[in-house]
């Protein structure tokens, strides 16, 4: 298969090094810098090279900002059979794109950002692949995803902004309140060491990303719920109430099993 990547960051380059060696690959940035360390690949810098390569498959790596202009800019290059594909977390404006666009298409997660992820060993990562989509190009990634030993679930396109909103925004909006209030610390406890690590991580991630994973939909009665439990502790604190306290411990261990 003939398959054209567009955006050569991290995941970009993850997708086009795995896909490589099975495939005919070229990957298309508009940084040419970017594209310094492609191996076994072909690499674009110009549009009119995509004309020439006419992928079957495209998989649109551009972080979540530029994803649809990525397509929109692209799909005068491609054929009318060429599938559509994109990986992003935050699937905002695609269901429209996609019904509008006039190819095939298929839309999945890989829940493994670089960030965290040790991209040589997945095998307890997830992913999930969109059911509204091309046969064909959903048993391309579900087959791309088993090799790698993903866990793989199949949500609609509202099912997955409704388990983004959970599984993601209410770690990042706990991290960034967590983080907002820190200051430096001579001899930090292990736990802190632990969440500033993981602080640091997400804030190395682009702020758009961020921006848009916190304006899900979903996300506003995610953060109720932390405001409620928050305030439920407050109160629990300030009672100095050890019934109480024994409860609410009690319930998070069992949310944790």
């Amino acid at each position: 298969m003939k398959i054209l990547i567009i955006g050569a960051g991290k995941m970009g380059s993850f997708f086009c090094d795995l896909l490589s060696f099975k495939h005919e690959v070229a990957i298309y940035d508009t940084d040419p810098q970017r594209l310094r360390f492609t191996f076994n690949a072909q690499r674009f810098a110009s549009l009119d090279e995509i004309d020439a390569f006419d992928p079957n498959l495209v998989i649109n790596a551009a972080t979540v900002k530029y994803t649809i202009d990525a397509f929109n800019k692209v799909l005068p290059y491609v054929s009318k059979n060429c599938i559509l594909s994109d990986i992003a977390s935050v699937k905002t404006g695609l269901p429209e794109f996609y019904a509008q666009c006039g190819h095939p298409f298929v839309s999945t997660h890989p829940m493994f950002g670089p960030t965290f992820a040790s991209l040589s060993n997945l095998s307890s990562e997830n992913a999930i692949i969109i059911t509204e989509g091309d046969h064909l190009g959903k048993v391309f990634f579900k087959d791309l995803y088993s090799e790698l030993h993903l866990h793989i679930e199949e949500y609609t396109f509202q099912e997955h902004d409704e388990t983004i909103a959970y599984s993601l925004s209410i770690p990042f909006a706990s991290t960034l309140v967590f983080a907002s209030i820190m200051k430096h610390q001579d001899a930090p406890g292990t736990t802190f060491k632990r969440h500033m690590t993981i602080a640091r991580g997400l804030m190395s991630e682009d702020d758009f990303l961020l921006s848009e994973i916190m304006f899900n939909p979903n996300t506003p009665s995610q953060l109720e719920r932390i405001q409620e439990k928050l305030s439920q502790l407050q109160e629990i604190v300030s009672r100095r109430d050890s019934d109480a306290m024994v409860k609410f411990l009690s319930t998070v261990r069992d949310n944790l099993k």
